[in-house]
C-alpha cells in the first residue's frame, strides 16, 4: 500500500512524469502555522542541478490543496501536491506486455509490469520513480513542525559520509550537505569519469538525531529500529540500514560494546539515536532518459523527513 504511520499517516500519491504528485497528510494536530514557504529550505536541498544529479529541472513548489485555513492547519487531511513540467515521456515507452523499449535492468520497470499487469505508467519508473522522495520531504516539514510541539529540542541531522567506496565525511558541525562541488577532489574526479562512462555511484548517509526522548516505540514488531527501517526502506534505492554499530557489532564484546544507537528494547532511551543507510548506484545506466549518476546526494534531507515522519508519529501515541 502507499501509506505509512499510526496516528500521522502519510500517503503519497502520483507518478515520475504523470500530472503531479503529492503527499496526503492524516492526523495532523489543528493550530500549526503552514505556508508554502515552509518548505522551501528543504526542498532546496533535495533539488538537482549539482554535479552527479539529473538535469532535470522542476519549479518544485508546493500546493497546500486542503487540511489549512488562514495559515494554520485545521486538523483535516492535508494535502500537498506538486505539479510535473520538465516531462520526457518520450523516453520511457515499453507497451503493455514489454513491446516497445526493453525493460531497464535493474529497475521497477518489470516487476512493476507483472504486479499491475502490463496497466503501470512505465515513463521514467512511474510511481517507483524517486520524483516521489520530493512529497516525503514534504511530509517531513510538516512532521518536524509537530516535533517542535512533542519535543522541541530533537533536531534531525542526516549527511553523507561515503560515496562510490571513499570517505567524504569532512570537519564542520553534522548536517553539513555536501554537493558534487563540494566533494573532495578525487572524489569528483570519479564522480566525472562515472557521468562520462555513463556510469553511476552509490553512498552511504549517517542520520544523528538529538534531544529524543526516552520512552518512544515499542518492543517487538512496533520497535523503533522497525517503524524507522519500514519508512527508510520505502527510498527508492535504499538497500540496507544500520542502528548504532551496526555489523561491527559482531566483532567486538559485549565490554567494548555500548554503543546502542539511542534504542534498547525497540525503545528510545533517551541518548542520540543514529543510523546509517546504504544507497545503491542508479540502475539506469547506460540508459535514455535523465538520471543522477549518484542519487545519493540529494538523499540526506529525505532521510531526515521519514525519521521525522516516524518520530512525529511515535510522539503522539500513549
Amino acid at each position: 500500500m502507499n501509506s505509512f504511520g499510526t496516528l500521522f499517516r502519510v500517503s503519497v500519491y502520483g507518478e515520475s512524469h504523470g500530472p503531479r504528485v503529492g503527499a496526503l497528510l492524516d492526523g495532523v494536530p489543528a493550530g500549526i502555522p503552514l505556508q508554502e514557504g515552509d518548505f522551501t529550505e528543504d526542498i532546496n536541498r533535495r533539488r538537482s542541478g549539482a554535479l552527479g544529479t539529473t538535469a532535470r529541472k522542476e519549479s518544485d513548489r508546493p500546493h497546500l490543496l486542503s487540511g489549512v485555513y488562514n495559515g494554520f492547519t485545521c486538523g483535516t487531511p492535508l494535502c500537498i501536491s506538486f505539479e510535473n513540467h520538465d516531462q520526457r515521456p518520450r523516453d520511457y515507452h515499453f507497451g503493455k506486455g514489454g513491446k516497445g523499449l526493453p525493460f531497464r535492468p535493474g529497475t521497477a520497470d518489470f516487476t512493476g509490469s507483472v504486479k499491475y499487469k502490463g496497466f503501470q505508467d512505465p515513463r521514467g519508473g512511474g510511481h517507483f520513480s524517486g520524483r516521489l522522495t520530493l512529497p516525503l520531504v514534504a511530509a517531513g516539514v510538516v512532521a518536524k513542525k509537530i516535533l517542535t510541539l512533542t519535543s522541541p529540542q530533537l533536531q534531525i541531522r542526516a549527511f553523507l559520509t561515503r560515496l562510490g567506496g571513499f570517505s567524504v565525511l569532512r570537519p564542520g558541525p553534522m548536517g553539513t550537505v555536501l554537493t558534487g562541488q563540494e566533494l573532495p577532489q578525487a572524489v569528483q574526479k570519479m564522480l566525472r569519469q562515472a557521468i562520462k562512462k555513463g556510469d553511476s555511484l552509490g553512498g552511504v548517509i549517517t542520520c544523528q538525531v538529538t534531544g529524543v526522548l526516552a520512552g518512544w516505540g515499542n518492543p517487538f514488531f512496533d520497535s523503533v529500529e522497525s517503524c524507522l527501517s519500514h519508512v527508510v526502506f520505502a527510498i527508492p534505492g535504499i538497500k540496507g540500514i544500520a542502528f548504532g554499530l551496526g555489523f561491527e557489532e559482531s566483532d567486538v564484546t559485549g565490554y567494548h560494546n555500548p554503543h546502542m544507537g539511542g534504542i534498547a528494547g525497540g525503545i528510545t532511551n533517551g541518548e542520540p539515536l543514529t543510523f546509517r543507510v546504504a544507497v545503491k548506484p542508479t540502475a539506469t545506466v547506460g540508459g535514455k532518459g535523465r538520471h543522477d549518476a549518484c542519487f545519493a546526494l540529494r538523499v540526506p534531507i529525505v532521510i531526515e523527513a521519514v525519521t521525522a515522519v516516524v518520530l512525529a508519529d511515535l510522539s503522539l501515541q500513549p
